[in-house]
């Protein structure tokens, strides 16, 4: 296996780690997970970005008001200032929290479809030696 084949299979390994955990993180967010009401206070622009990345304020189960910005932000996600969107956290993270839409959720079954994805190659690479 020449030295780029190796790169190329660890690479893919590692992605594809990547996404599973990412994707298991947030199925285990989903089953475990306390689901609330949270509310747009605040919309921030970042300097790389074209569009505003909403601020989400929830209280969680011990009353304490927590402040989060979703991982999944865009134009077209339906968060302006004022709307209320469903949250979920786990109770000993609420910092990393997540909205819980339809829309959200997509993300992370990439996740787990790009885990497959690279895994396949990284098998491809490995049998094609």
């Amino acid at each position: 296996m020449t030295t780029r084949e190796v790169i190329g299979f660890v690479l893919a390994v590692l992605a594809s780690l990547l996404c599973l955990w990412g994707g298991v993180r947030e199925a285990r967010l989903r089953r475990y997970g306390v689901h609330t009401e949270g509310l747009v206070v605040d919309q921030k622009m970042a300097p790389a970005d074209d569009y505003l990345t909403p601020v989400i304020e929830f209280t969680d189960r011990q009353g304490r008001p927590v402040r989060f910005t979703p991982v999944a932000t865009g134009s077209r996600m339906g968060m302006d200032l004022g709307t209320h969107v469903p949250v979920a956290y786990l109770p000993e993270q609420p910092e990393n929290a997540r909205v819980s839409t339809r829309k959200h959720r997509r993300s992370h079954v990439g996740l787990f479809t790009g885990s497959v994805i690279f895994l396949s190659g990284a098998v491809w690479v490995w049998l094609t030696r």
